[in-house]
């Protein structure tokens, strides 16, 4: 049978169900380590559905199927399922099914439905089950992608792996380890399987490039009070690196082990495991060992990572800065090139950024793929230009550019929206509002018990007064030398972390009107104490990233007072950060981007 299109996948698809009495398949975004972005071999959802989306789950039945996307997908996922028999849930909306919802209303009585183990988190598989609860239904683990995903399909990663040295990660994997068995007594645990692999990176800082622009190695760890044990491909993995983990108490078994290991485990253990993140798999073998006590709690190692030591800040605000310095001869070129009446397109963007950028010091790789969208593209959150479907830039309306870098000292998240020429009002007023979302939450000042969605609220404000809003978070927290989603903390209407001094957040609000504009500013902020005083301990915001925001699409008269002394100060900032390290003609270029202006 030909595999080559959609429909023809989900054929093949139905038939394996049908023969090993399936009647529904869930197949979820995800690799066995619950990660946002995938290595290649395991985007079986986009194999079988055609869409390329994070957070998301694809269900099959005999007789239809469903993906459902967040709203930065909605655009993307109508135009990727075109043409095919599959359903879009738009994730949030009215009337819309959860995943889970959905599976317990196609099942029949006594019905069975078919998962990866592997690739579907614990807390997936629970959620699924207590609706097929109503109808007796069972849940059965398979790994069809496996059997019907052959021709073509990536290999598993096994880049080289090194460790991150303690000169830029502040503590050894020794000290970590010790930091994380002492909370997991506080927790009531005395061992822990770490799976997730940004919470893994973190903790013995361990490197690789297994995920695209994502610098982490597929491995697991398990951590008792006398014990650490890495599972990883080991002909990855380096002598000096591997002689440095064992000087550090880690011992080192093949990654193909785990479930073995974790079943044959005799030591009785109170062993920690967060249903969110870790696999059916590992969760159901470590729950069918009797030596083994599961005690469901949230990873620990999460909010340890998200609040930076001294060392991490230090290095990742002088990563900002290079970081900085590249963007701006990035749009010091593209704006030259246009002049000279060059044909540049959106792959263009791509091509400069990474020509400055790799150029910079410890530059490792972008920390994801660019995204370069002009005018009506820009409407689509997580559009990409490709070879086949991008457009050529214009000396009018808007491009956007969210974009970032992983250097050996931090991680990097910046979007600006450059305007290219003629604008039309709404345009001006959409950027002007946008921006004044951004300057709003980056000068905000709060007591130390807000966590992040009372905070989002001031970021979306001024959009609100014109009864506007984005289907998005207005920020996430962002890595040390890692992923650039991590958490757990973010700007968004359910996050109910509590902001930190030390805490990395991104300052992203937007306008995206369907085929027309989209418009987002991004800073990255650093949480700092403040003042404390009779009325408490009072904490803010302070940039990281010290790049021009464009001024010229800015309507007179709609920033506060407030609003514009920010602004100008930041540009001030800007220019007395970034001078000392541009030559003259750069100088001079960056002056008249961050001349300051008025009401």
């Amino acid at each position: 049978m030909s595999m080559n299109t959609v429909p023809e996948r989900l054929a093949a698809l139905r038939a394996a169900m049908k023969a090993n009495g399936v009647d529904v398949y869930l197949i979820p975004v995800g690799d066995p380590h619950s990660s946002e972005y995938l290595p290649d071999h395991y985007t079986s959802l986009t194999y079988f559905s055609g869409f390329h989306g994070e957070n998301s789950n694809f269900v099959v039945t005999p007789t239809e199927s469903a993906v459902w996307a967040d709203g930065r997908y909605f655009v993307q996922a109508e135009k990727e399922i075109a043409g095919t028999e599959i359903q879009l849930m738009r994730m949030g909306e009215p009337g819309v099914p959860t995943v889970e919802e959905y599976c317990g209303k196609v099942l029949p009585e006594n019905g069975v439905l078919g998962l990866c183990g592997l690739t579907a988190s614990c807390g997936l598989v629970r959620g699924v089950q207590k609706e097929l609860d109503a109808k007796k239904g069972t849940i059965k683990t398979l790994n069809l992608e496996d059997e019907l995903w052959t021709e073509g399909r990536p290999a598993l990663p096994a880049t080289p792996a090194w460790l991150l040295p303690k000169e830029y990660a502040g503590f050894s994997p020794a000290e970590k380890l010790e930091r994380l068995r002492g909370k997991l007594k506080e927790l009531g645990c005395t061992a822990q399987l770490v799976g997730k692999l940004d919470n893994l990176a973190w903790l013995l800082n361990l490197r690789a490039m297994d995920i695209q622009c994502t610098p982490y190695a597929m491995s697991y760890c398990y951590v008792t009070p006398e014990r650490a044990v890495l599972f990883i491909n080991t002909a990855r993995l380096g002598a000096e690196a591997a002689a440095e983990l064992k000087a550090n108490g880690v011992e080192i078994q093949e990654y193909d082990d785990v479930l073995k290991f974790l079943a044959a485990e005799t030591e009785p253990q109170t062993v920690l495991a967060d249903p969110a993140s870790v696999n059916f798999a590992v969760y159901e073998t470590l729950q069918n060992n009797a030596a083994l006590t599961v005690k469901d709690e949230a990873d620990p190692l999460l909010p340890m990572k998200g609040v930076k030591n001294e060392v991490e800040l230090a290095h990742d605000r002088e990563a900002h800065l290079r970081d900085a310095v590249a963007m701006v001869r990035f749009q010091k070129e593209l704006e030259e090139r246009l002049a000279a009446g060059e044909e540049l397109t959106e792959l263009t963007v791509d091509e400069i950024l990474h020509k400055y950028r790799s150029a910079q010091d410890k530059f490792i790789v972008e920390s994801f793929g660019t995204i370069a969208a002009y005018g009506g593209n820009a409407a689509m959150m997580h559009y990409h230009a490709t070879e086949e479907d991008h457009a050529k830039l214009e000396r009018k309306g808007f491009l956007l550019v969210d974009s970032g870098a992983t250097y050996l000292d931090g991680t990097t998240d910046i979007t600006r929206t450059y305007p290219l020429g003629e604008l039309t009002e709404d345009e001006k007023l959409f950027y002007t509002w946008t921006l004044q979302c951004n300057i709003d939450i980056a000068k905000a000042v709060w007591l130390n018990y807000c966590d992040g969605h009372m905070l989002d609220t001031i970021a979306r404000e001024p959009l609100w007064r014109h009864l506007i809003n984005y289907r998005c978070g207005t920020g996430h927290s962002v890595s040390f030398v890692g992923n650039v989603h991590e958490g757990p903390h973010s700007l968004n209407g359910r996050n109910t972390t509590v902001f930190q001094p030390g805490m990395i957040i991104t300052d992203e609000p937007g306008v995206y009107e369907a085929g027309q504009v989209g418009i987002r500013i991004e800073n990255e902020l650093e949480c700092y104490h403040k003042a404390d005083n009779q009325y408490g301990t009072f904490l803010a915001f302070r940039p990281l990233t010290f790049v021009p925001i464009a001024t010229s699409p800015v309507v007179p008269g709609v920033l506060t007072r407030d609003e514009l002394d920010w602004l100008n100060a930041y540009h001030r900032e800007v220019f007395e950060k970034l001078a000392p390290r541009l030559n003259e003609e750069e100088r001079d270029w960056l002056a008249k981007k961050c001349a300051a202006i008025g009401a």
